[in-house]
């Protein structure tokens, strides 16, 4: 039987926390997967060196979910106010549809609220991104009807379409 886990990423874990992201949200590979953006967005999603800032910054970390010591699973939490936002969210693309991304999802509400005391999640989604959206709905999240262009870094991607946008969801916390 394999052992399950959820932890923080340290800085040794950059590497492969942005390999994973990388590989569930771009390319080829991601396409095995049901949260790929390929068909919208060309490139890379992220980089090491932005992991490695990230995990290092104040206010931010990210957990890893792994299968004994293989990492399947992250997120980025990051405290801004008296909310966090969630992003990042990533499975490898074989193992999604396994209920690993709303372990994950839960275990970043709960570690949000005991280390920063936050009320409130928030994270934003690619618009037309209807099934994602849907995900993110069961688990308690709001469409909030507030979005913004898709943004432009022409160092890591570049999105197919002129259009993109990304829109915010969010989920109040219930209280302990």
């Amino acid at each position: 039987m394999v052992a399950y886990s959820i932890s923080k990423a340290e800085i040794q874990d950059a590497g492969q926390i942005a390999a994973l992201v990388n590989s569930a949200y771009r390319g080829e590979f991601s396409k095995q997967g049901w949260t790929t953006e390929a068909d919208l967005v060309m490139g890379l999603r992220t980089g090491t060196d932005e992991i490695e800032r990230l995990i290092t910054a104040d206010d931010s970390m990210f957990l890893l979910y792994k299968a004994e010591t293989e990492l399947i699973g992250s997120v980025h939490l990051q405290k801004q106010a008296d909310q966090v936002y969630l992003g990042m969210l990533a499975v490898s693309p074989p193992l999604q549809g396994r209920g690993i991304g709303r372990q994950l999802l839960r275990a970043a509400e709960q570690v949000a609220q005991q280390t920063w005391a936050v009320n409130k999640s928030l994270m934003l989604v690619i618009s037309s991104r209807s099934e994602l959206i849907a995900f993110y709905e069961r688990n308690g999240y709001r469409r909030t009807g507030v979005s913004k262009a898709f943004p432009l870094n022409p160092d890591l991607w570049t999105p197919k379409f002129a259009d993109l946008r990304l829109e915010i969801l969010e989920k109040i916390l219930p209280a302990d």
